[in-house]
This record gives structure tokens, C-alpha cells and sequence, in this order.
């Protein structure tokens, strides 16, 4: 007999939105699975929040279908959904208690008193409010208030949770212990949390997988690791952390790597679809550039650049290279001896896996 295949949790199928002359979503399409911390990543005006928005019910898309567990949802109302919404802005109501607060969904929803008690006793626990029921949300911190939203949605005990910027807020100290959190509360819950942020460490940090939007559109999707060390295109490499960008043409391939002829010489790449003949821009994490040591005088990606500024952050240094007309932002870890004086020329080498040769946009 076949294997039943099972539906996704999220099927966005060719999703179209538009605000008057604006077109705000512009086709997107892409499959989240049951469990999974999956997010939508981009920059502001890219269309991720009009997008979480529809899967809330909050806008309603002017094409397209929307299937949770493979049912249309498109003509169900907010609440209809099973999927609350984590605000930014905590939309917490000031005049009422932290456990009411948490509560209120329960309430609406008629649950007997013993229920709700029971369930509030759980999640105030779960997410680190324990006897802070009666509190009020102006006597909590701010962290202490995202925790209460977080609780809001968990006690429903739902099959998807929609998070809009919810560590925005928060200070650098803060935003870093509540991705923990996040992280602990969707390993103990498998609960599938679609996570909307312009933030790349907090994407990189987190997702099981993601997309990258740019212009209404989905620009690449996948892992954090994939996209990060083999992006698909120029937008994706530049957006998520940085990127040195070398110039060149494919002149030659053995089907695994490419020879790329560039004004710093010949270069070997990994391809994302270039071939033979093809202009293409390599991308180069600045981790990736390293001292030549003596023996690597032959090796493939070898250049001579002079060092014009160094930078301390601490357990890393940044160290801008000048070689020719082009300039090169290097990262390298902060150890004593290493001679990295300002003006001094040496050699720095590249390996062939960590260029990547993308096509001519």
C-alpha cells in the first residue's frame, strides 16, 4: 500500500497582496512542517509582516490559498485559526493582572475555572512568571512582559504560533536571553512558531529554516547554514552578515569547481549555477580570508593586499585589506603575536570551497 503523505502544518500558495497601487506580496509560495521554528527574514518594506498578517487573519490575501493541516483557511476569522499572535509592542492590557492577562483567551473561549487555574499554574511556570499572577504588566520588566505574550498564546495550547519582531524591544542583554528562551520553549512544545525579524542573528540563531523576502518576493529559502555559507544569490550573500564581493569570468569548470579570471588573478569557486563563459561576482565571508602561511605560495585564491585598518572587537579582529582597487574586510581571531600592523603587505589566501561564484544579476 502507498504512504499516506501527510500535509504540512503552513502551505502559502502563490500569495498575492496589494495595497492600492503597491503590490506588497507578489506570488510567494513555500511549505513550513509540522514543528518546526521557521522564519520569515528581510528587510523593512519586503512584505514579511503584511504576510504574517494573512496567516493571522488579520489582512486577507487578494489571491492565493492558505492551508493549515491542509485546510483552506482563507474564510476563517482570527480566532478561528488556532494560531495566536505574538505582538512586538506586547499588547497587553494594563488595567488587568498578568494571570488574567495570560487567561483571557481561556475565558473567551468559556473553559471551566479549575481548567484555566490549572493551565495558568502550568504556563507561568514553563515560561519562568511563576507567582507573578497578580501583578500588573507596568510592574514587569520588559522581558518580563514578552514572557507574558509568549504565555498568552501557550496556554491555548495551539498547533501554531506567529511571531511578529517579538525581541524588538529589548535591549542587546535582553534580546539575547529571550532567543534562549524562545529556543527552550519550542524544543519542549514542538509547537510550529513562524518568526518574522529583520534581524539576521536572530534567524541564524534560531530558524530550523527560512525564507529570505526582498521586494514582496521570496528571494531564497532553506537552512541558516546553507544560505549563509552557499548563498543562491547576491541578495541573500550581502543580506545575511557580510560580504566581500570579487568580480570576474568563468573561464573554466571541472563540474564541482570554476576557474574564475579576475583582476587579481585566477581564482577558483564553487558555482551556483555559473557555467563557462559567464560574468560572475564571488562571494567571500570575511571569516573565510586568512594569513598565507610560507608553504602556500602555489595555493589557488592567493593575494597580496596591504592592511589599512584594524579593529579590536574583542575576541575577533576586523582587518580592512586594500589589494589593487578593491577592498576586503577580513576576520580573524584576536591573538597575541599575530603582526597585523597598519600598512604592512602580506599574503592571504581564500579556499576554493569558500568562494562562491554566483551569475551576473
Amino acid at each position: 500500500m502507498p504512504v499516506e503523505q501527510k500535509a504540512s502544518a503552513i502551505e502559502i500558495r502563490n500569495v498575492i497582496k496589494r495595497f492600492g497601487a503597491v503590490t506588497a506580496l507578489d506570488g510567494v509560495s513555500f511549505e513550513v512542517e509540522r514543528g518546526e521554528l521557521f522564519f520569515l527574514l528581510g528587510p523593512s518594506g519586503c512584505g514579511k509582516t503584511t504576510l504574517l498578517r494573512i496567516l493571522a487573519g488579520l489582512e486577507k490575501p487578494d489571491e492565493g490559498n492558505l492551508l493549515f493541516d491542509g485546510r483552506d483557511v482563507a474564510g476563517l476569522a482570527p480566532h478561528e485559526r488556532g494560531a495566536p499572535m505574538v505582538f512586538q509592542n506586547y499588547a497587553l492590557w494594563p488595567h488587568l493582572t498578568v494571570g488574567e492577562n495570560i487567561a483571557f483567551g481561556l475565558v473567551e473561549r468559556r473553559m471551566l475555572r479549575a481548567e484555566i487555574a490549572k493551565r495558568l499554574v502550568e504556563v507561568m511556570d514553563r515560561v519562568g512568571l511563576k507567582g507573578m499572577a497578580d501583578r500588573l504588566p507596568g510592574q514587569l520588566s520588559g522581558g518580563q512582559q514578552q514572557r507574558v505574550v509568549l504565555a498568552r498564546a501557550l496556554v491555548l495550547n495551539p498547533q501554531v504560533i506567529l511571531l511578529d519582531e517579538p525581541l524588538s524591544n529589548l535591549d542587546a542583554k535582553l534580546r539575547a536571553e529571550m532567543r534562549e528562551e524562545i529556543e527552550r520553549l519550542h524544543a519542549t512544545t514542538r509547537i510550529t512558531f513562524i518568526y518574522v525579524t529583520h534581524d539576521q542573528v536572530e534567524a541564524l540563531t534560531l530558524a530550523d529554516r527560512m525564507i529570505v523576502m526582498n521586494q514582496g518576493r521570496v528571494a531564497a529559502m532553506g537552512r541558516p547554514a546553507d544560505l549563509y555559507h552557499r548563498p543562491p544569490n547576491l541578495f541573500c550573500a550581502e543580506f545575511l552578515g557580510e560580504a566581500n564581493i570579487l568580480e570576474g569570468r568563468v573561464v573554466a569548470g571541472d563540474g564541482e569547481r570554476v576557474w574564475v579570471e579576475t583582476a587579481l588573478g585566477s581564482w577558483h569557486a564553487l558555482p551556483r549555477g555559473a557555467r563557462v563563459g559567464d560574468r560572475v561576482r564571488m562571494v567571500i565571508r570575511p571569516e573565510n580570508i586568512h594569513l598565507a602561511t610560507e608553504r602556500e605560495t602555489s595555493t589557488p585564491n592567493r593575494f597580496e593586499a596591504t592592511i589599512r585598518r584594524v579593529r579590536m572587537n574583542g575576541a575577533t579582529l576586523t582587518v580592512i585589506l586594500e589589494a589593487g582597487e578593491h577592498e576586503f574586510r577580513a576576520t580573524l581571531l584576536n591573538r597575541p603575536g599575530v603582526d597585523l600592523m597598519t600598512g604592512l603587505r602580506r599574503a592571504w589566501t581564500v579556499d576554493p570551497s569558500a568562494a562562491i561564484a554566483l551569475p551576473w544579476e
